[in-house]
């Protein structure tokens, strides 16, 4: 039997919740009707908005977010098109004539925004009694949080209609160009998706060859990956000087809400864990692998004993739900909801974007999943995670569109609390030791990429944007950053090639939303502590949870965690979160 017949049959999503057709009449009429309408309210609007009694901005606030909606429908559906298959031109011509028509339509509503940012706070606070504009108090917080950054009317329009041929435009480059490339392999012709799923392949020939491979063609273009690189950077420190940022991430712990110092705080703690996380964890694999140092390409290898079975989608799937629904069944009956639909695209395929995500899309649809199933209990893992993610997201969108989404600080909650479920019930269902020793490296090993390799990240990406401040970097200068902090993060017992140095360049959170990856270590470790309060008192456990979910990007994490005794400020919260990674290393060594 071969692989593919051993997952089984994949579930390939349908897009058509969203509009039925990239050609379909309903897409023209969208954008049609929202240039009309946006033209409208600038024109009925503009210059007015401060001097609005509170009814009336709330009226206003309503009719613009029924138009961000429109304009986030027909985005999302661009975009997961052009996700699906970046490889065929018709469909990249699609998703920049979405994105260049919706940057249009929505450069007539930039002036709401600052106009509302300029109400004195007593004033808006006067207006806020009236219920119907309490009801948008969060999202205007949030807004507000941006006022000592903002530019005049016009270099705000100016930034948002060049954003098309800028940040947009650099990216969908990254995006075609690394779905373009090709990994030869034992005379196939390899995806990235598929041969860095070969990084964790029981062989280990196969797995110093992908890696081989995948160096030499990151390689070969690194000199675009390079540019790219500089170029954003470039353009983010011009935009950071202009909004009067202090440092580079200071933009995005705003958007996260979010104080630098707790951020800090994250990071100092995983770097001072890294010798008793990451250090000892590998030198621990490199004995199990009769070594004293293991090669990278070992970093993420089965144990030499795994006997690991492909996991069958169906499976899979059943693995999943039933963990959820041990917690919650509202969670699992939610979670139901994107099996019975086309809600998830799984297959692995040629022009498909590599990894998984999901995609909120918006309040009066529903979200999508995409994944790169191959079968592995990692891929069980991620489907936990996704799922997580989409469960968040529909029961975030009760809160409108405006206030659906949630900070990057706590969007990683809910995805990383159901691997952490499907990961117990996992180890619940193990009785042999070898596979439990095997199925606790396993998420050892996930969690240390999602805490101590997001943080490190993180700290590649802080001194990238450093470094840019003062000209140009080269693609070695941009690989001996990368290099060195590989090493300080992963500790001795790993060792690296050559080809090595170029794997920064195929990460896409660094394209795509600079600054994005502590969030994955703030989530991991915010769920461990929260994962321990489960443990101690279940009772209404559940109920509370289901509850910061719902509240989406309504309350700040302070409110949010204040129900479980929870403070991400105080230091002891991320030590709690640390010590789950280090207690299952400590099991892991008395199994050893």
């Amino acid at each position: 039997m071969s692989e593919n017949q051993a997952i089984g049959d994949l579930p390939e999503w349908d897009l058509s919740d969203l509009y039925p057709a990239m050609d379909s009449p309903a897409v023209e009429r969208d954008i049609e009707a929202a240039r009309t309408a946006a033209q409208a309210f600038e024109k009925r609007h503009k210059g007015n908005v401060a001097n609005y009694p509170g009814a009336d901005l709330a009226a206003a606030i309503a009719e613009y977010e029924r138009l961000e909606e429109t304009l986030s429908r027909l985005l999302s559906y661009a975009g997961l098109q052009h996700a699906g298959n970046m490889s065929d031109p018709e469909v990249a011509r699609f998703y920049q004539h979405i994105q260049e028509n919706v940057t249009d339509i929505s450069s007539y509503l930039v002036f709401f925004t600052l106009e509302i940012n300029r109400i004195d706070d007593a004033d808006l606070n006067a207006k806020l009694e009236v219920v119907g504009l309490a009801t948008y108090a969060p999202w205007l917080r949030d807004i507000r949080a941006l006022r000592p950054h903002q530019l005049s009317d016009e270099l705000e329009r100016l930034l948002h209609e060049k954003s098309v041929t800028g940040h947009a435009a650099w990216t969908r480059l990254f995006d075609e160009t690394m779905a373009r490339l090709r990994f030869p392999l034992d005379g196939k012709e390899l995806t990235s998706a598929e041969v860095l799923d070969l990084l964790s392949d029981p062989n280990a020939d196969k797995r110093k060859a992908a890696a081989a491979t995948l160096g030499q063609v990151l390689g070969d273009n690194l000199h675009v990956f390079s540019f790219i690189t500089n170029t954003l950077a470039k353009d983010k420190e011009i935009e950071d000087r202009w909004r009067r940022f202090a440092r580079p991430v200071s933009r995005r712990n705003l958007e996260n809400h979010v104080e630098d110092e707790v951020v800090q705080a994250l990071v100092s703690a995983v770097k001072d864990a890294y010798p008793r996380l990451s250090h000892r964890y590998y030198a621990l694999k490199a004995r199990w692998f009769g070594k004293d140092q293991l090669d990278h390409w070992d970093r993420n290898a089965p144990m030499p004993d795994a006997d690991e079975d492909v996991f069958p989608w169906t499976r899979a799937v059943d693995t999943v739900l039933d963990a959820y629904s041990q917690f919650s069944p509202q969670l699992a009956e939610i979670g139901q909801r994107f099996f019975d639909n086309r809600w998830i695209d799984g297959p692995v395929r040629p022009g498909k974007a590599p990894g998984a995500f999901a995609h909120p899309t918006v309040p009066s649809s529903h979200p999508y999943l995409l994944l790169n199933y191959q079968g592995k209990t990692r891929d069980v893992m991620t489907l936990a995670h996704e799922l997580g993610h989409g469960v968040h997201q529909v029961l975030a969108a009760k809160q409108g569109h405006l206030m659906a989404d949630t900070p990057l600080t706590l969007a990683e909650t809910a995805s990383v609390f159901g691997e952490m479920l499907t990961f117990r019930k996992l180890l619940a269902d193990t009785k042999d030791q070898r596979q439990r020793r095997n199925l606790l490296a396993g998420k050892v090993e996930d969690m240390l990429n999602t805490v101590v390799r997001q943080t490190a990240f993180f700290e590649f990406e802080e001194r990238v944007h450093d470094r840019r401040h003062k000209g140009e970097l080269l693609a070695t200068e941009i690989s001996d950053i990368w290099i060195d902090i590989q090493t300080e993060s992963l500790g001795p017992a790993i060792r690296f090639d050559e080809g090595y140095r170029s794997y920064w360049s195929y990460i896409p959170h660094f394209i795509h939303s600079p600054f994005y990856v502590y969030a994955y270590a703030f989530g991991d470790c915010l769920v461990n502590s929260l994962y321990a309060r489960y443990e101690q008192a279940h009772e209404g456990f559940a109920g509370r949870y289901l509850e910061m979910l719902s509240a989406a990007g309504t309350l700040r994490h302070k409110e949010l965690l204040a129900p479980f005794g929870l403070d991400a400020s105080r230091p002891e919260f991320w030590q709690q979160g640390l010590a789950m990674i280090g207690g299952f290393i400590d099991e892991l060594e008395e199994l050893a």
